[in-house]
């Protein structure tokens, strides 16, 4: 397997660091629109396999020209979702398997944004589903943290713990402070504004998709190993996209942790129009106020020695389980920042983001998963998935509430 990587910051970097201690790829090139990022990234591991090239993401035909001088035969998404669309049409043209962590943006409703869809997560991508299976090429969407494992486990509870499921709730949370900054997100704010200020997604067996305002529906989650209740909101997520799609459940849900501090500053941002995409003219240049923000925030891949504490991705189930008696579980994946910064020199969020395309990788690798078309991670067998990452270092865990 040759994987090129495209874009090296926070999580490409990290997924490097995982990669250099399997075998399962012959060489893995690190890009970037920035040249001396990627090199850095591959220099980073020291290993010989890790090599880099400048790429413009916004490129189809650059995507494609690039993994064919390299003959890369996947294609791994590792920059910010309003990329994805050429990279995407770049893998497919090359004939590269493609696996990202975020699928093509959403656009809301024109006239009733907190009520009903518009174009959605992802819907650029399915449409191009019959393409990809025509030509037996497998595009694996949704493959970090969440989306991604938070997939697999809904697909393992259906598989294993329940025979019946009512909902599907990913909760996610985390007890992470840095030191010496007032606001400093753990992730992409670029990514975090799009997720948070959308219109959040709902997926009701009854009334199908629908919306509802930003940071609706609170409520108290307790998050396992320490990190204790924490208020969680409606957030924008593919989950709620993906997870219909492959497992029988009644109600499909995601809240994050995000706390008052986070959502007043969001809301702030958003008042003052710094959450836009569109271009502004500022003394003759052009640039996008949301381009500004995250220029003026710092970069969260360099945080990880002023981060302590843990985060918890994961997914509760409720339903009928194997016995014919009601279960509720939380199925959960924990990663402290400790550890992850003495193992890899990566925080702990775009760590636990980057690992799980590397096990999904090494899976295709090995002709455990495949498949064609446009598939999500609940379309494939999850129990392998489970036992690879456990075999990384990385175990999931499990509560019976």
């Amino acid at each position: 397997m040759r994987v090129l990587v495209v874009g090296s910051g926070g999580v490409g970097t990290a997924a490097a660091m995982i990669a250099r201690r399997r075998q399962f790829f012959d060489q893995m090139v690190m890009t970037d629109i920035d040249p001396a990022r990627a090199a850095a990234a591959a220099a980073k591991t020291g290993d010989p396999r890790f090599t880099s090239d400048q790429l413009d993401a916004s490129d189809r035909a650059a995507v494609a020209a690039c993994a064919t001088r390299h003959a890369c035969d996947v294609v791994f998404n590792a920059a910010d979702p309003r990329f994805v669309m050429p990279i995407f049409g770049g893998a497919f043209d090359a004939g590269a398997t493609y696996l990202d962590m975020a699928m093509s943006l959403s656009h809301p409703h024109p006239e009733r944004p907190y009520e009903l869809t518009g174009v959605m997560l992802g819907d650029e991508q399915w449409a191009a589903a019959d393409d990809w299976e025509a030509k037996g090429q497998l595009a694996l969407v949704g493959i970090g943290i969440e989306p991604g494992l938070s997939d697999i486990f809904a697909r393992y509870a259906a598989d294993e713990l329940f025979s019946e499921i009512d909902e599907v709730g990913v909760r996610d949370g985390a007890n992470l402070a840095v030191a010496g900054y007032d606001f400093a997100p753990s992730f992409s704010i670029w990514t975090t504004i799009e997720e948070c200020l959308n219109p959040p997604l709902v997926w009701e067996r009854e009334r199908g998709f629908f919306t509802t305002a930003p940071f609706s529906e609170p409520e108290v989650f307790t998050f396992p190993e320490g990190i204790g209740p924490v208020e969680c909101v409606n957030v924008e997520h593919e989950e709620v996209v993906l997870i219909p799609r492959w497992v029988d459940c009644n109600r499909v849900t995601f809240k994050y942790g995000l706390g008052d501090e986070f959502i007043d500053v969001l809301r702030t941002l958003h008042k003052l129009g710094l959450d836009s995409t569109d271009p502004v003219t500022v003394r003759g240049q052009s640039v996008s106020p949301r381009d500004v923000v995250a220029a003026c925030l710092p970069d969260p891949a360099t945080l990880g020695d002023k981060m302590s504490g843990k985060t918890c991705a994961g997914t509760w189930v409720t339903g009928t389980g194997k016995d014919g008696n009601p279960r509720e579980v939380y199925l959960y994946h924990v990663v402290d920042n400790e550890e992850t910064m003495a193992l890899d020199d990566s925080q702990a969020v775009v760590w636990q983001t980057a690992i799980n395309p590397i096990v999904a990788m090494e899976l295709l690798a090995s002709g455990v998963w495949s498949g064609a078309g446009v598939l999500g991670p609940e379309a494939l067998p999850p129990r392998p998935f489970i036992d690879l990452i456990a075999d990384y270092g990385s175990p999931t865990g499990m509560e019976e509430r």
